[in-house]
This record gives structure tokens, sequence and C-alpha cells, in this order.
């Protein structure tokens, strides 16, 4: 996604499209939000589905050691965040005219159901519930963005996926210097710039949409 302009929807286009193929350059996460063992200098990350992939095997809490809140709330609020991720998403399928903006929400549909199956067994090891939906105040968004469709749909939805992923970028940079947990802290390093990725994307469609991005979603 660092392809010079060349000309600026196929750009964009590709780098909607190319939010696929960087989740498997990434190790098949939305960046790496299934839980791993700590990679040693030259030794080569496993990869999901793989037979030594550490997942399956992820210790559950020591006896005696009560998870971090901090990591608790890490988790359920990027299950909450991905719950309005997949919403939104699906509402920008069938409400947004242009086809960038259809296919960039088909792939956050996507990528979030899947961070949410890799997210699981760090949930559990935390005894965080995985929450039946957004949280509130992502509620009164979405409920307003089924009241939109076309352009005014396009800015609506771009302002608040952009301000979700600069929230989320913020979190996991966080969690990645201060994480108690080391799957957390693990799967927070290899996702942050993943996440600044995809805002890249959001930034580029904005631009191409003429919508700014630095006042709050309509």
């Amino acid at each position: 996604m660092t392809a010079k302009r060349a000309g600026k929807s196929i750009l964009i286009l590709s780098a909607v499209v190319s939010l696929a193929a960087l989740t498997v350059a990434q190790g098949q996460q939305l960046g790496g939000m299934a839980p791993q063992a700590p990679v040693q200098p030259g030794q080569q990350q496993p990869m999901p589905g793989q037979p030594n992939y550490p997942g399956a095997q992820m210790p559950g809490t020591n006896p005696g050691s009560a998870p971090s809140p901090s990591d608790q709330f890490f988790v359920k609020s990027i299950l909450e965040s991905d719950a309005a991720e997949v919403q939104m998403g699906k509402l920008a399928e069938v409400k947004s005219q242009s086809t960038d903006v259809k296919q960039f929400g088909q792939k956050m549909v996507e990528i979030s159901k899947r961070l949410d199956q890799q997210l699981k067994p760090i949930a559990e090891k935390l005894d965080v519930n995985m929450p039946k939906g957004p949280a509130k105040k992502e509620k009164v968004l979405i409920a307003k963005l089924e009241n939109l469709s076309g352009p005014q749909f396009d800015q609506s939805y771009l302002q608040a996926v952009a301000k979700d992923h600069q929230k989320d970028v913020k979190a996991f940079q966080s969690e990645a210097a201060l994480a108690h947990d080391p799957y957390v802290q693990q799967a927070a390093r290899i996702d942050a710039p993943v996440i600044a990725q995809h805002l890249q994307v959001i930034k580029q469609i904005a631009q191409k949409h003429n919508v700014t991005l630095t006042g709050k979603a309509k």
C-alpha cells in the first residue's frame, strides 16, 4: 500500500483488495490476535493452522494469579469494536453507492470476524465474556448510519471507521508496551502496525471522496 499515485482510483481499489493479502502477510491475522508465544530472533513464526501453532496449547492463567484488569478491558473493547466493524461493514455493502467503500466494508467484516475467532482463546484465558454486540455508543452510531445512503453514508461511515481505527492504534500500541499477559502483548505488537495500515487505506479512500476525517462522525 505504498505504491505511488499512478491513478487515484486504481490505488484505492488495489489498497482495499490488498487488505486480505495484508492479513496473510502479517501471519493470517488482522495482525496476530491468535495467541502466540514470543518468537526468538531467527525463528520462523508459526502460522494459524500449522501443527506447531501455539494457540491450541496456550496455558491458562497461573493458579493464584488474577488477570490484569487493563488487559481484560483491552480485549473486551476490541471485541466490541469488532462487533461494530462487522455491522457497519455490512451496512456499507448495502448503503454505499461507491465500489471502493463497498469493498472496504466487506473486507472489514471478514477481518473483524476472523479477529474475533482468534481472540476467543485469549478472552477465555483472561475470563472475558464475549460481548453480545457493539458498545452502547457504537450502537447509536450504527442506528444513524442505517438512515443514510449514498455520499452521506460514505462520509459518516469513513469518519466512523477512521475514528475507531485511530482509537485502536493507540490501544494496541499501549498494550504492546504495557500488557501484563505475554500473549496479549505479543498479539498487540503484531497487530498494531497492521491496524495502522488499515487506517492509511481509510484515509486514502476518504481523500478520494473528499471526506474530512478530522471531525467527529455524524
